[in-house]
């Protein structure tokens, strides 16, 4: 009809293509044609920003649940062009933040209760149809058992390691409120940092991928302040009598 306002879409086509490439280079993937899975995923990731962005902030949920959940989905396709459109003032940038975050929370879940319920046995025989290797599994339950709990914290600000590091926590059955927790506090630094920097450079490509980049640093040392203060806590509440 005439006048009648249309909801916020996302043409993020150009986002998907640059953004997935980037996201790609930085994973492991065992695939014996590499050529044929890039050609594969970027028709799958541009279909589901199509389909699943259409539908606002319930679309930023799906998107990040996927890619929270097994499937490998770079965020920055998703919630820098939703604070672009927040400070266009098409969305709110504090609805953003929260769909962003509890559709992390949501695919996080989902992982816990595949490792929860079905166990270990279970993830090494069919986690290649989850995009999870047993050499991936390995290291992200070493980390999980070198870091503790506290590394559904620090993995939510990892690359890589967020996707996956839901598995150990199930499979340690660890308890699930300290591990929704733990999984919002890093999931929602995470999506605020993004949306920040969509909200501020809008549709630059160059400048998100370049601030993403000094983001991911700056974690680096957040994340290291974070453990040096965690096992000096640890170690203290040791010796105390």
């Amino acid at each position: 009809m005439v006048g009648m306002v249309q909801p916020p879409v996302f043409n993020l086509n150009s986002w998907v293509v640059t953004m997935f490439y980037a996201q790609l280079s930085c994973r492991d993937v065992a695939i014996k044609n590499p050529f044929m899975y890039v050609y594969t995923m970027e028709i799958i990731v541009v279909w589901l920003v199509d389909t699943i962005g259409r539908l606002g902030y319930a679309g930023i949920m799906g998107l990040m649940f996927l890619e929270s959940s097994f499937f490998p989905f770079p965020s920055e396709v998703i919630i820098p062009p939703a604070g672009y459109l927040a400070a266009r003032a098409e969305m709110n940038i504090f609805w953003v933040i929260i769909s962003g975050t509890l559709g992390s929370l949501s695919g996080a879940l989902f992982n816990y209760f595949i490792a929860y319920f079905l166990g270990r046995p279970f993830l090494i025989r069919y986690g290649k149809y989850l995009f999870l290797t047993r050499d991936r599994l390995d290291k992200v339950d070493v980390f999980f058992r070198n870091h503790g709990e506290i590394s559904t914290f620090i993995g939510r600000l990892i690359t890589v390691v967020r996707q996956y590091i839901s598995f150990p926590a199930g499979l340690a059955k660890m308890n699930l409120l300290r591990f929704c927790t733990y999984t919002m506090l890093g999931a929602g630094i995470w999506v605020s940092i993004l949306a920040y920097i969509g909200y501020i450079v809008g549709n630059n490509m160059t400048l998100v991928r370049q601030y993403s980049k000094e983001a991911g640093i700056f974690l680096g040392i957040f994340i290291i302040f974070i453990v040096l203060i965690y096992y000096y806590v640890r170690i203290h509440r040791r010796r105390a009598p």
